[in-house]
């Protein structure tokens, strides 16, 4: 798998799938999700409405992956991911009713690993990630840098020819060239 990443917007990116930086209902909001949503259109946000709740205004949770249809994308899909939220060292989530605490970089790559296996499941060759948890949820591009160097080790993704990071800014490619 070669990795691989340039400076732009995620929404024009030409490869079988882009990955978005979601939040737990899966209804668009801003940043990356918001700008996906819109490029996407409608039919996104109706699909992901249909989309069963696992509790109220949660459609996934941290760290998982969840593939939909990339509607009015170059990309044929969108493997839609909820990044931790970095406060402090520990991330708390509530899940089946009890607190879990987690590292948010575990957490950050939990979100990478399952994207690429939800890739691999799916048969998609390449996949386009944007910086998760960067910006508003505390991250940076650094600490995602590390979280998918870390993923990429794994043997397990044959079949996987190419991830692209695309970066928004000429600040964020340097953070990521740093990590990298």
């Amino acid at each position: 798998m070669r990795l691989n990443y340039y400076q732009g917007n995620i929404v024009h990116a030409k490869t079988d799938a882009i990955v978005n930086a979601a939040n737990l209902k899966l209804l668009g909001g801003g940043g990356v999700d918001g700008a996906i949503h819109r490029a996407a259109g409608p039919e996104l946000l109706a699909y992901c409405e249909k989309i069963p709740e696992l509790e109220p205004n949660v459609r996934i949770r941290v760290g998982q992956a969840r593939t939909t249809p990339g509607f009015n994308l170059n990309a044929k899909f969108i493997i839609h991911t909820a990044g931790p939220i970095f406060e402090g060292h520990q991330l708390e989530e509530l899940r089946d009713g009890e607190v879990v605490s987690t590292d948010p970089a575990a957490a950050l790559r939990m979100c990478v690993y399952n994207c690429l296996h939800e890739a691999k499941l799916k048969g998609i060759k390449t996949v386009a990630f944007p910086a998760i948890s960067a910006g508003i949820f505390g991250g940076s591009v650094a600490e995602f840098a590390r979280a998918i160097r870390d993923v990429k080790r794994f043997d397990e993704w044959v079949g996987i020819d190419e991830v692209v990071v695309v970066l928004f800014s000429d600040e964020d490619v340097q953070q990521f060239l740093c990590e990298e």
